[in-house]
């Protein structure tokens, strides 16, 4: 690991960082106390939450395109040869810095090739605009951190052999120490699911998963975390299914730390069908806390935890079937028939 250069200040920049896991490592990054930071910028929505200390100059940037640009030409303006720039939200500098840039990317969907269609219009474009920035910007920074060995493949793929990746996962330590002498709850709960509600979640085809398990009479209680103020068309989806199918399914909102602790304390797994993430901490969380996982097939699961049950992310029936085998209660095959018993069929 390299060692840190205390000639050097530290500028941390992390527009539209504000909320998911990117949010929870920033809050982590900002209680560190053994590196300080010269200035910060940070998204609006993170005042009085985001605390850094005191003698922090704080600048903090309105969820605007105009915003985050005059946020990188302010960086451009202020940043000394001497500076070291953290470009915590993903992107390189947009201009040429005389300090040194090392780019933290947490967000997989500005690295791979997954799919934008189900996003609102905005965010694709801004997604589109984003994805442009890291690859033709790419040489304004000296460095590329990320937390899975995965990730630095498909970042690899993107950007280059030339291009410094370094993997270097980090979380709360005390977050995923073993528990010692803890009380599991009974289970309140069959599957849990903590995330929130972007697309790449992908809560409708876990919904439609469910809805194929109560065809077959099964009604597994399942947990949702999804905010539904942020997001009501998800919201709106939840109810839907839990109404005309009659599905045993809760959302219980955005929930704070101590409540999610709760929460995995008082469920029987996690099911975690997102289709791209560059760590998962809700994976890390569960795996502390000795939750059985069920998961996708995708690289990011496997970086960091061994699910008991995996599917296809993009198939309702592959999730359902992944339940059943966890309820020990698998579907049956098919039966082959004989071609004479095909054409008994055909001539009926």
């Amino acid at each position: 690991m390299p060692a840190y250069q205390l000639n050097r200040a530290l500028v941390l920049q992390a527009p539209n960082v504000h909320c998911g896991g990117g949010f929870a490592l920033l809050k982590e990054l900002s209680i560190t106390r053994n590196v300080s930071f010269k200035w910060a910028q940070l998204d609006e929505r993170t005042k009085g939450v985001i605390e850094l200390p005191l003698s922090v100059t704080q600048i903090h940037v309105k969820p605007s395109i105009l915003a985050r640009l005059l946020s990188e030409f302010r960086l451009w303006r202020n940043v000394t040869i001497d500076d070291v720039v953290l470009c915590f939200h993903g992107l390189p500098p947009l201009l040429p810095l005389s300090g040194r840039a090392v780019v933290f990317i947490q967000n997989r969907i500005l690295v791979e090739k997954v799919s934008l269609a189900d996003y609102p219009l905005r965010t694709r474009l801004r997604l589109w605009v984003e994805r442009f920035w890291l690859r033709f910007l790419q040489r304004h920074a000296a460095r590329y951190i990320v937390q899975t060995p995965s990730m630095a493949e498909s970042l690899r793929a993107l950007l280059g052999d030339g291009v410094e990746i370094c993997v270097l996962p980090f979380a709360s330590l005390n977050a995923y120490l073993p528990i010692k002498n803890a009380l599991k709850a009974l289970p309140k709960f069959d599957f849990i699911y903590v995330a929130t509600g972007e697309a790449h979640k992908n809560h409708v085809t876990l919904l439609k998963a469910w809805r194929l398990l109560s065809q077959a009479d099964l009604r597994p209680s399942l947990a949702l975390t999804v905010d539904p103020l942020r997001y009501p068309s998800i919201q709106a989806e939840i109810l839907k299914a839990a109404k005309c199918h009659s599905l045993n399914i809760v959302n219980l909102g955005q929930l704070s730390g101590n409540d999610i602790s709760n929460l995995y304390k008082s469920s029987s797994a996690l099911i975690y069908p997102s289709k791209a993430e560059s760590l998962g901490l809700p994976l890390l969380e569960a795996a502390n806390y000795r939750l059985p996982i069920l998961a996708p097939e995708l690289d990011y699961v496997r970086d960091v935890v061994a699910p008991v049950e995996t599917f296809d992310p993009n198939s309702p029936v592959s999730i359902a079937r992944a339940v059943r085998r966890f309820l020990g209660n698998s579907e049956p095959t098919v039966d082959i028939h004989s071609a004479e018993e095909f054409l008994a069929v055909v001539l009926s």
